[in-house]
């Protein structure tokens, strides 16, 4: 009785181990899930300064004489255009001066008609030999002097009818007013700024750069910039200006960045920006630190085939490692997909199913 027994009991062992097995099997079979990634630019493995968005030209705006504010036409952030009126002073000063220098020209011409007909007059007695040449001569160099007289008020009268002109301030250039720093009643002095205005054309990133290691910069040194308002964006620059001397308080150095290769949109003023600089101007890949393995002193990472969706072993360059992020200097390419975890347990060519960091299926040949 036993020994049936015995030999149903080893034939059911055999067939669940067999059973299992067959499970095993079918489990290799099918497509394993890896958790995929596309590179990215290796933004914190660069240095990086904060910066504001300036216009190349910023003139200060001032009045060329000194007087009391009657008019003040614009605000801070008003679009001007160029000649239009931006504030005046009062007037009655300069022109009263204007009146008083325009009657001394009308003496000079006065007194240079009186000066010139005596002169003439004795000329023609000293033709006819009734005066001496000592008197003629006399009277011609009264002449000279009141000639001399009336150029000499009318240049003046020139002035002050600038000076006139001066009472009133316009706009350079077509642009915006930035800062105002007047208003109506104040006494300003000549030369002294009552506007700030940001200019229409070229803008440019206001960084500054630390005292530390100024040396490693260089006008005309190439950076990249990324505004943001337009995340993920990058525009082409370069370092076109670097204050000669450091800020007092802060011990940096301001700097000026053109940009020199824009996407076509507008850069508007005030928007904060973030300027990388490299040696070589460029911002290499990066990729998670687990992605990365290596045998021996090679790197490696693996890549899944967006068609077959098998893997593949790539050997790369690796870079600086960071915190969170490696920079992948060469064999990488922006549109690959890349295995960012379990590459220990990874073999080539092998069927994967690839998921986003939520599990969700990607379909890679579809872009996504």
């Amino acid at each position: 009785m036993l020994r049936p027994v015995s030999t149903v009991a080893v034939s059911l062992a055999l067939a669940v181990f067999l059973s299992g097995c067959g499970k095993e099997q079918a489990e290799e079979q099918r497509p394993r899930p890896v958790m995929v990634v596309h590179p990215q630019s290796a933004e914190a493995q660069l240095e990086t300064y904060p910066g504001e968005v300036r216009a190349r030209y910023e003139p200060d705006l001032a009045f060329r004489i000194g007087g009391e504010v009657v008019k003040r036409l614009v605000d801070s952030g008003d679009q001007v255009k160029q000649g239009q009126v931006l504030a005046e002073l009062d007037p009655k000063d300069v022109k009263l001066k204007l009146a008083a220098m325009k009657a001394q020209v009308t003496a000079a011409q006065a007194n240079l008609k009186l000066v010139r007909a005596e002169r003439d007059r004795y000329q023609q007695l000293l033709e006819k030999q009734l005066v001496s040449r000592s008197q003629y001569e006399n009277f011609e160099n009264l002449y000279q002097a009141g000639e001399a007289r009336l150029k000499q008020v009318q240049a003046e009268y020139n002035v002050s009818a600038n000076q006139a002109g001066y009472a009133v301030l316009r706009a350079p250039r077509d642009g915006v007013i930035s800062r105002r720093m007047l208003e109506v009643g104040q006494v300003v002095a000549p030369g002294q700024t009552v506007f700030n205005m940001a200019a229409d054309g070229e803008r440019e990133i206001l960084i500054s750069l630390p005292e530390g290691n100024i040396g490693q910069f260089s006008i005309g040194q190439a950076v990249r910039i990324k505004l943001w308002s337009r995340p993920g964006v990058f525009l082409s620059g370069k370092l076109r200006e670097i204050s000669p001397a450091a800020d007092p308080q802060t011990r940096t150095y301001a700097a000026r960045v053109a940009i020199t290769e824009n996407d076509g949109k507008p850069v508007d003023l005030g928007q904060s920006a973030q300027v990388y600089v490299s040696p070589a101007g460029d911002i290499p890949l990066s990729v998670p630190l687990p992605a990365l393995t290596a045998d021996g002193a090679q790197s490696y990472v693996w890549i899944v085939d967006p068609v077959e969706l098998t893997l593949k072993r790539v050997a790369v360059t690796a870079g600086p490692y960071g915190e969170e992020e490696v920079p992948i200097l060469h064999g990488l390419q922006e549109s690959d997909w890349v295995v960012s975890a379990g590459v220990q347990l990874l073999n080539e060519g092998v069927k994967v199913r690839p998921v986003d960091r939520d599990n969700r299926p990607l379909s890679l040949a579809g872009g996504e």
